[in-house]
Parts: C-alpha cells; structure tokens; sequence
C-alpha cells in the first residue's frame, strides 16, 4: 500500500506501478538555450568548472572555479557570477581576493579547495546566522567546510577536515536536506578504479555517518560518474534527482587542435537518476544530455550539469550544462526542462495502459501533468484494490482527456470529486493514446 496523501509523483520511476501494456517510462531530454556565461573573464579559461547556483531573493546566485593552473595549486579560485532572469549573468565587484594586484573582481575565494568549491544556504532552523551559507571544498582526500554570512566572505568551519572519507577530486554536492532533518552530503570514491557516487549525513556538518556506496541494482553495470549534481526534486523534495556527468574514458574523438589547451583521452555526457531514500537509485542507461553536433563538446570532461534547479516562469525550469572544456570558448548554456517533466509515461497512437499498486490519498480531485498529440488522449479508471471499477469512475464514465497541462483535473460523469473514496484503497487505471504523463496528485 502506497499512502500518497495529497503530495505531487512524477513519474521518475516505477514506484507506483503495477503492471504496464502497450506503455513505457521513458526519459525525456531538455532543450538546449541560450549561452548564459562565457569564461572569458580574468581568472577564468579552458579549465573553469564544477558550476552550482541557487536562487534567493529574486536572484540566481552561481559559483564555479574559475582561475585553475593546476588542481593542487593553491591560486585556484572560486568565482561568482548573478542572475534575475537566469540567462543574463554579471560578475559583480566583490572586492574580497586580490588577483592580478587588484581586488575588483568577482572571486570570493583563493586556494586548494577552489578547486571543486560546493556553496548551498543553509535552511536548518537553528543555523546561526553569520554561518547562513556552508560550502566544501577539497584537498584530494581531505574535504573541508566552509561558513558564510553573505555568501561572499568565507572562512574554515575549522582547521581540520569535515570527518567523512573519500576521494573528492570534483564536485561534491551537500545541501540540508529539511525531510530528513539532516545535512546530506553526495561525493566521489573510487571502486576498483572506477569513479563512483556515495553518501552519508551529518547532524552539524562536521561529523559524518560512514559513507554508503550507490546501489543501482543487482548486476548493473559500472559507469564512470565523474560528478553527480544530487538535488531535491522541486516540489516533490521526497524524492531525490541526480544528473552525473557520464566519463568514458577508453574513447576519444578530439585531437589537439587551435583552441584546444587542454588536451585529455575520453568523452562525456550527462546521465538521469532517481532516489527515494538516496542510496537505491533508478536509473536510465541512455544519456539524458548528448554531446550533440557541436563537435567541441565531444571532448573529455564536457557536458557537466551544473547543480540547481531554476524556476524560471510557470511553465519551465531552468537547468545548465558546461560546454567545451579544456577550448579557449569554454562556457555555460541554458536547458530547458518542463517542470517535473525528467521522464514519464509514453504510449504512441496504437495506445497503451498502466495499472498503478493499490494507494491512498487525501483530498478530492486527480489532477495530471500531461500531454497529448491532437489526435492523442488519456481516460482514468478509480478502481478498487482489487481491480474493479468504482460506480460513477469506470473508464466509460470518462470521455478522453486531451491537451497539455501541468495541473489538469481529471473529470468524469459523476464529477471531478473523489472525497468519499479518499482515505481508502484505490488502483488507478490509466488508458493513454499519444500520449505522455509526467506526473499526478491529488488535491
């Protein structure tokens, strides 16, 4: 028994459903947009990276190392760059690292752990507030925190490392995950040699419980994740959403070239995951994000999705993606993502169906977020726990839905209200032609 209550479920995996004909959970690919960043700016180059951003206060806050002559250098640098509308960025005056003799520029930090520099604000009720905003950086195996009061000033939660092992030579991702009532903090191990994701929480962000390593499912195969931008999925924060950065490093199709200064073997792309506890994870063996007809970004460490979820009107969020890495046009570009619209459910024109397990909710109405051809349509059936169809709710109460909505209200001849059936056992049936469902809840 599922007890959904009245909260959204996108469809990221299998979780509700129990059998499926003639329907498939299929991933759905974002758009490309607009280059929002270019990394032409002093103490920026081929080699700038590892981009995470927030929103606060109507502004998108993003960060990236930015100057890197080499990753144990001590020069390397975290820059800053803002955001209203999350495709016209800025790089304000911060005057807090001196660079070149000067300290107008827009670097908040320099040294090691500039390297893969990780900033979130912290929401835990009780943070102090001259610690508002937290950060981790590393020293290969030695990761750090880091306190804010304005997200610009930084110091060292304390001299010695956070108490989590591992191996953190890129982005590793921590945020308070306000759920679970603790600090959740996603960072790079090795296994055998292959780059991989683990995770572990903390009450106060200094102590850690041991480091649980990913499960994707008895005999799945190894891949390389070289980052892994873990999140919480908007909305639906019960569920956990990871884009990692895809490394095949026994293929390589760019060879040194003009405007390649950084030259390495292998090939990238971004891949989708899903997690409701954030150790067990679903995930798609197919690329969420190519490398695409732009054959600069068919280079090594390419096509990093920047962590952050951006909504950027009512109809679309905003995520970004790093582009020709290790080229002198290295840069950040836009995608576009229907809201909560990572995967779903898929039936072409000859049609299909899904029965979902039994589940309860709370409230009086079905609505969808779904979408249909011209031709296309989708019917729901509220059925009991064992299957048969309720009075008033059969499939042939419903005339097919059509259209495209993210919050449609599902009608049939007895009405759109479901209250005296709330609270008790129920399957949904669910008939598509043509048709694509993100996600459902109830009101």
């Amino acid at each position: 028994m599922h007890d959904i209550g009245n909260r959204l479920e996108p469809f990221v995996d299998e979780w509700l459903i129990d059998k499926m004909q003639g329907a498939s959970l299929r991933l759905y690919p974002p758009e490309r947009r607009e280059v929002v960043l270019e990394m032409n700016a002093p103490a920026e180059g081929p080699t700038s990276c590892y981009f995470n951003l927030f929103e606060e206060g109507g502004r998108i806050r993003l960060y990236y190392r930015g100057h890197s002559p080499g990753d144990a250098s001590p020069l390397q640098t975290v820059n800053y760059a803002e955001s209203t509308d999350g495709i016209h960025f800025s790089r304000p005056v911060l005057n807090q690292v001196e660079y070149q003799g000067s300290r107008r520029n827009h670097i908040t930090y320099q040294g090691i752990e500039g390297h893969n520099f990780h900033v979130f604000r912290d929401d835990h009720p009780a943070c102090k507030s001259d610690e508002r905003y937290k950060a981790v950086g590393a020293e290969w195996e030695k990761l750090y925190g880091f306190v804010s009061p304005d997200g610009w000033q930084w110091r060292r939660l304390r001299d010695e490392p956070l108490d989590v092992k591992g191996t953190f030579d890129s982005l590793n991702v921590v945020f308070w995950d306000s759920r679970l009532g603790a600090y959740r903090l996603f960072s790079r191990y090795f296994d055998n040699g292959i780059r991989a994701i683990q995770s572990c929480t903390s009450e106060d962000f200094i102590h850690w419980s041991t480091p649980i390593h990913h499960d994707y499912g008895t005999g799945a195969e190894l891949e390389h994740y070289y980052t892994n931008a873990t999140l919480p999925c908007p909305g639906a924060e019960h569920i956990l959403l990871s884009f990692p950065k895809r490394f095949i490093p026994e293929r390589t199709r760019i060879t040194p070239q003009p405007g390649y200064e950084y030259t390495a073997d292998g090939v990238s792309d971004a891949v989708f995951l899903s997690s409701r506890d954030g150790i067990h994870w679903r995930r798609f063996s197919e690329a969420w994000v190519r490398p695409g007809l732009d054959q600069e970004n068919w280079t090594h460490r390419s096509n990093m999705v920047a962590w952050g979820i951006v909504r950027s009107s009512p109809i679309e969020w905003s995520m970004y993606i790093s582009e020709h890495y290790g080229w002198i046009t290295n840069r950040l570009r836009r995608l576009a993502i229907r809201p909560w619209g990572f995967s779903g459910i898929h039936a072409d024109r000859t049609g299909g169906e899904l029965v979902t397990h039994p589940l309860r909710f709370s409230g009086g109405a079905l609505h969808l977020n779904a979408s249909t051809s011209a031709a296309g349509s989708i019917q729901v059936e509220i059925q009991t726990a064992e299957g048969r169809p309720l009075e008033g709710f059969a499939l042939s109460d419903m005339n097919p839905w059509f259209g495209d909505e993210l919050d449609a209200v599902m009608t049939w001849r007895g009405g759109t209200d479901l209250s005296r059936v709330a609270g008790h056992a129920v399957r949904l049936r669910m008939v598509f032609k043509d048709a694509d469902m993100f996600a459902l809840r109830f009101s």
